[in-house]
């Protein structure tokens, strides 16, 4: 017989994830993508599905134990281990009456092979959704394969548009495509399954050299191990907050997950107040978005207003003025103006206004025209500009530091890593520079060309738009001379760069035509003051305006 060990699958990145429920037992008959335990993360409640079929020979995890990546979860006998034997050549089926015969050919594979015991089965295997950098649903928006195709692993298998953009989701393992378990506009999340493969997977046969151990029998199912149990549901499911009061902040008694308890404390529900969908009566997100949305749609004298509190603009018909066009925005475009709004209502802005001479700078860049030819490169300011910001930042890191603990404390950050804002025909996006600092102007203006070309070609990875400490935003030539950009929250600041023009300049004897640049910073006032954001726009204005300091720096 053989044995297949299970081990934790990709769980998004998810480190320590907590066991809080068992499923099985020893002894248990399992089949193919049956859920095995629980785990919960700081993020989410996940079930992990069984990958093959058999009988549960060991359990090598327990309630409370921490679990990653890779880490075993239980031992199988696996089911169709007498037809994986069967295509070992010279190998008869096993069985009681000749156990003997088979021993001895086990002994000469041993002799005669270098993994006497390697067998290759086929497998099963469902595909998901990987970490995509957002809690919330995306859209499937194109699926590039078919039915029957084979894939390697890395190929892609769907297109996913997010909250920030568009990106390709890659197959985790290779094998013949038998069944999508999605359609193009379905909306998806982290976890969700996206495709059934039929995969060969390598199989450890654990034959002992004697005659094989009879399988153990199979043991009753303990009963698992019980979970709170849910709240009972009050007499009205909904309550109106506005006659009932605040809503309760105590859930300790309720099966809930840490990121649902996020999700409530977001929305403001009071946990109590939901109905409980999950096994043995946990609350799920989608049972707490049930609830906002029965809330939403009761009748209320707060209805003429918008989520905010504002008085909401109502829609006017423009076609009884003239001729009109709908067109409907995408996603991306949508998400940008909510993320705009939530920042611009929460976060006191302050826009701070300089001119940086960059006639020595210009005239330096323009002198490395042919090296650039050279390297099969092009070297724009902005590259220039990352720098004398990267290098600003470190000098000022309060500007890029972070709220935290409902501001009771601020996060500083010791890396550098800088957003850049790129208009693309589907909307807004920012992919980000990693270590800006720590690169040269050669190496930078390469990467912002490439991080350009995926952000207009829908290929950024949910990793390549994360994690930056500052957005710079540059209008280049598109015009105009200064601009008050919105602060990318939780970020504390943001850049804006307008069109450089020439300039009679006063030098104390005469005016010089001289290339000035405007720039705009924004800032979170709540964290930057004056002084601090005074201090960071006249230092990086004297790095851009002399190219020695750059180049010193």
């Amino acid at each position: 017989m053989a044995n297949y060990t299970i081990c934790v699958p990709d769980i998004g990145g998810a480190e320590g994830a907590e066991v809080v429920e068992l499923l099985v037992a020893v002894g248990d008959q399992i089949e193919l993508e049956q859920s095995l335990i629980v785990l919960e993360s700081d993020k989410a409640s996940m079930e992990i599905p069984a990958s093959h079929a058999g009988v549960i020979t060991e359990l090598k995890v327990a309630v409370g134990d921490e679990l990653s990546e890779g880490d075993a979860i239980l031992i199988l006998e696996l089911e169709d281990s007498g037809e994986a034997s069967a295509d070992v050549p010279d190998a008869p089926t096993s069985t009681s009456e000749d156990s003997a015969t088979a021993a001895e050919v086990d002994s000469v594979d041993e002799a005669t092979s270098d993994e006497p015991n390697a067998l290759v089965t086929e497998s099963e295997l469902t595909i998901a959704v990987p970490d995509i950098g957002t809690e919330g649903d995306v859209e499937v928006v194109e699926i590039p394969v078919a039915v029957g195709d084979v894939l390697a692993e890395g190929d892609s298998i769907v297109v996913l548009e997010s909250d920030k953009a568009s990106m390709e989701v890659p197959a985790s393992a290779g094998g013949e495509i038998l069944e999508f378990l999605v359609k193009e506009g379905d909306m998806v999340k982290e976890g969700a399954p996206l495709v059934r493969v039929r995969s060969s997977v390598p199989v450890v046969s654990a034959t002992d050299s004697a005659a094989p151990a009879p399988a153990p029998a199979p043991a009753p199912a303990p009963a698992p191990a019980p979970a709170p149990a849910s709240a009972p549901a009050p007499a009205s499911e909904v309550v109106n907050q506005a006659a009932g009061g605040a809503p309760s902040t105590d859930a300790s008694g309720l099966y809930v997950g840490p990121a649902v308890r996020k999700l409530a404390r977001e929305f403001g529900v009071d946990l109590a107040e939901v109905k409980a969908s999950g096994p043995k009566g946990r609350i799920l997100k989608e049972d707490v978005q049930a609830h906002v949305a029965k809330r939403l749609a009761e009748p209320s004298s707060a209805s003429v207003t918008s989520g905010s509190g504002i008085p909401a603009v109502a829609d006017v018909d423009f076609a009884k003025f003239g001729p009109v066009r709908r067109e409907a925005r995408s996603r991306i475009d949508k998400v940008t103006a909510t993320n705009m709004s939530k920042s611009w209502l929460n976060v006191p802005h302050v826009t701070q206004f300089d001119d940086a001479d960059i006639t020595d700078l210009e005239s330096f860049r323009k002198g490395l025209k042919a090296e650039a030819e050279r390297r099969g490169s092009k070297l724009s300011p902005l590259p220039f500009i990352i720098k004398a910001v990267a290098l600003a930042l470190n000098e000022n890191p309060k500007i890029k530091s972070s709220l935290a603990e409902q501001g009771e404390a601020l996060i500083y950050k010791d890396y550098c890593h800088i957003g850049m804002a790129v208009d693309t025909p589907n909307g807004l996006v920012v992919p980000v520079i990693r270590d800006a600092d720590k690169k040269s102007i050669w190496v930078l203006s390469d990467e912002i060309r490439d991080l350009a070309a995926k952000a207009k070609d829908k290929k950024l990875k949910p990793d390549e738009m994360q994690g930056a400490v500052f957005t710079v935003s540059s209008l280049g030539n598109i015009g105009g001379r200064g601009f008050t950009p919105i602060v990318n929250t939780p970020e504390v600041g943001i850049l804006g760069v307008s069109k450089a023009s020439t300039q009679p300049v006063w030098d104390g004897e005469a005016f010089q035509p001289r290339v000035m640049l405007p720039v705009s910073l924004s800032y979170d006032h709540r964290v930057v003051n004056g002084g601090d954001a005074g201090r960071f726009l006249t230092y990086l204005v004297s790095l851009l305006s002399d190219i020695r300091q750059l180049a010193m720096s």
